[in-house]
C-alpha cells in the first residue's frame, strides 16, 4: 500500500502501522498455542493443520463449537484489563466442544476494535494463547478488525472458533444416559461468561457500585471478582471420558444449570438435583440480595457455582471424583437420572443451599 493510501486509510480512523505492531508484539504469543500439527505460523490467509494425524481414528467425528463473551468484555475494558478474557473466550467454546467427547485440536479468534492499541491487541490474545495451552489445542490463526465509527475508540469484542474430534464409537450424549447414573457438579470459578447484563444491571446500575469498591464477602474488589477467568475443564473431562463410565456431559452457560442439562438429556429420563450439596460462591448471593433476584430467575440465568456436570454411571463416582481433583476441580454428587414417564427430559432442582435463605 502507498504512502499516500495508508494516510489516506489512517485519517479516516484505521491504522496500518498500529496493526502491524499489534501482530510484532503477538507472535511470541501465539507461537506458545502450537500443537505438532500445526502447519505453518501468522501471515497466512488460512491457519493450517495436518489431518494426518486423524488416521487412527477409525470414524472421526470432526466437531466444532463458536461463541464470544458478552458484556463480560464491558468490565474487562472499564478495568483496563485484558490479559484474562481470552480465558473466558476458549473456555466458552472448548467446553461447549468436550461435552460431545471430542477433543479440541485448533482454534481461530476474531477480535472487533473501535481502534487498534498494539499493547492492548497483544494482551488479548496472550489471554486467548495461554488459555488455550491450558486446553490442549492450538491458536491456529485470527483476525483483528478496526471498525472506527462502529465502535468507540476503546470499544472491542471477541469471538472464536474450535474444531475437535472424536472417535464416533466414543461419541458422548442423550443416547447413552441410562437410570441410575449420578449427576457429578463440577465448581465453577465464579460468574464464567454468562449474565454479565443481569450483574452488571444489578450491582453497577441498582446497587451503584464502583468497581474499585471492596467486597467483604469476596475478599476483594467488585471489578476483580468480575473478571475472575471463566474455568475450562477440557483436559479434565477428556481425562474423565477416558477414565470412567461417563455417558454424557454439559457446560453449563446461558440458561442455567437446569436448562443446559435437559439438553442432553432423553426424553423418557428426569434429573433431580439436590441443592443442599453444594453452596455458591457469594457472588451469586450478593446479586440475588441486593437485586431481589428470584432464586428462579437467578438460575436460569447464571451457573450458580457449577460449570460443568457429567452424567456417570455410579460405579464410576469415586474414581471420576478422584480424576477431576487431580486435575484441580472440585466435584460432588449433585443428583440421580431417574426414569420418568411423566416429566422425561426434565430437570428439577429441590433443597436448599446452605446458609440461604
Amino acid at each position: 500500500m502507498s504512502d499516500a493510501a495508508d494516510n489516506a486509510y489512517a485519517a479516516a480512523g484505521v491504522s496500518i502501522e498500529a496493526a502491524d505492531r499489534a501482530i510484532d508484539l503477538m507472535k511470541g504469543w501465539v507461537e506458545k498455542a502450537r500443537r505438532p500439527e500445526m502447519i505453518g505460523g501468522l501471515g497466512g490467509f488460512a491457519g493450517l493443520f495436518d489431518a494426518s494425524a486423524l488416521t487412527r481414528y477409525e470414524r472421526p467425528l470432526l466437531a466444532t463449537s463458536t461463541d464470544g463473551v458478552g458484556t463480560k468484555v464491558a468490565i474487562a475494558q472499564l478495568m483496563d484489563v485484558h490479559d484474562t478474557i481470552g480465558f473466558d473466550l476458549v473456555g466458552m467454546v472448548v467446553d461447549d466442544l468436550v461435552v460431545c467427547g471430542a477433543e479440541p485440536l485448533f482454534m481461530t479468534d476474531y477480535i472487533a476494535c473501535g481502534r487498534v492499541v498494539p499493547e492492548r491487541i497483544a494482551a488479548i490474545v496472550k489471554g486467548i494463547a495461554e488459555a488455550c495451552v491450558v486446553a490442549g489445542c492450538a491458536l491456529i490463526g485470527g483476525e483483528t478488525a478496526e471498525h472506527p465509527g462502529l465502535l468507540d475508540p476503546d470499544d472491542y469484542d471477541v469471538a472464536g472458533a474450535t474444531t475437535g474430534v472424536v472417535e464416533a464409537s466414543k461419541l458422548l450424549g442423550p443416547g447413552r444416559v441410562r437410570p441410575g447414573d449420578v449427576v457429578i457438579a463440577m465448581e465453577a470459578s465464579g460468574l464464567h461468561s454468562n449474565g454479565y447484563s443481569l450483574v452488571r444491571h444489578v450491582l453497577l446500575q441498582q446497587a451503584g457500585w464502583t468497581l474499585e469498591r471492596h467486597v467483604d464477602d469476596f475478599g476483594r474488589t467488585l471489578g476483580e471478582e468480575l473478571l475472575e477467568p471463566t474455568r475450562i475443564y477440557a483436559k479434565a473431562c477428556l481425562d474423565l471420558a477416558d477414565r470412567t463410565e461417563t455417558h454424557a456431559m454439559s457446560h453449563v452457560t446461558g440458561g442455567g444449570l437446569a436448562a443446559n442439562l435437559e439438553r442432553v438429556l432423553p426424553e423418557e429420563l428426569s434429573v433431580r438435583i439436590d441443592r443442599a450439596t453444594w453452596t455458591p460462591q457469594p457472588v451469586f448471593d450478593v446479586v440475588r440480595r441486593e437485586g431481589r433476584v428470584s432464586q428462579a430467575d437467578l438460575e436460569a440465568t447464571l451457573n450458580c457455582g457449577v460449570g460443568m456436570v457429567s452424567l456417570t454411571a455410579p460405579e464410576s463416582v469415586d474414581t471420576a471424583i478422584s480424576v477431576l481433583a487431580g486435575h484441580g476441580i472440585r466435584a460432588w454428587v449433585a443428583g440421580e437420572v431417574r426414569a420418568d414417564a411423566e416429566a422425561g427430559g426434565t430437570v428439577t432442582l429441590e433443597g436448599q443451599h446452605p446458609g440461604w435463605e
